[in-house]
Parts: structure tokens; sequence; C-alpha cells
């Protein structure tokens, strides 16, 4: 696996992992809440930014005062970016445009320089 740059088959297995085992490859930062709220939001460092160390993945919760809902909102979160990065590739397909597409715009092109070549300043005799 490229660490730099992960497939959508690491983030399928991500995706498929149970929570607590996501949270092993976690680091968990806590913090004061900022925002709206008031004192509700910053009595306690309840916020919570998650990283995952393998992808690089952060999500941040800070949508109840409990630490331990914020973690648990954080693992879901998670999860669902991974479902997110987990579709694959759609297969890239060579197209060309056609023949009368390729005339249509040669026919633009002449039309637009007889338009410009009109605009030019007569000679006066």
């Amino acid at each position: 696996m490229d660490s730099d740059h992960p497939t959508y088959r690491d983030f399928a297995r991500w995706a498929a992992q149970p929570l607590d085992e996501l949270a092993c490859d976690c680091e968990v930062q806590t913090f004061h809440a900022r925002g709206p709220g008031g004192q509700c939001v910053n009595t306690a460092d309840s916020a919570v930014r998650m990283t995952h160390r393998p992808s690089g993945v952060s999500v941040t919760s800070r949508e109840s005062r409990s630490q331990f809902r914020n973690r648990q909102l954080c693992l879901r979160k998670l999860r669902a970016e991974f479902a997110r990065r987990a579709a694959a590739p759609k297969p890239r397909r060579a197209t060309k445009p056609s023949r009368a597409a390729k005339e249509r715009r040669l026919a633009d092109k002449r039309r637009r320089s007889q338009t410009k070549a009109r605009r030019m300043r007569v000679d006066e005799e």
C-alpha cells in the first residue's frame, strides 16, 4: 500500500472494520468547542478531533456535551467518510469527436474569422 495515496480498496477495508479496531488507528485530540452555545459549550474539553493515521483523514465532533459521545460520533463519521471514498472509480473510455462535430467546429471557426475580419478598419482612399 502506498502510504501517500490510499486507494478505494484501502478505504473499503477501513470502512468494514469494527469501530473499536478503527479507534486503535486514530489519534484523538480534545478541545473546547467554539461557536454558538455559550456556557454549555465552553464548560469542558468535550469536543473531539480524530485523525486516522494510515489515511490522514480527520473528523471533528462537538455535537454533544459528552466527550465519550463525541468520540463515538467521530468514529461513525470516519466510517461514513471511508464508505464514501470506497466507491470504485468509473472506468474511463477513450473518445474522439465525430466527423460531423469536427466539421461544425471548423465551420464555426470560419464564421468567427469572417466576423472578425469585417471589424477591421477600411482604408480610406
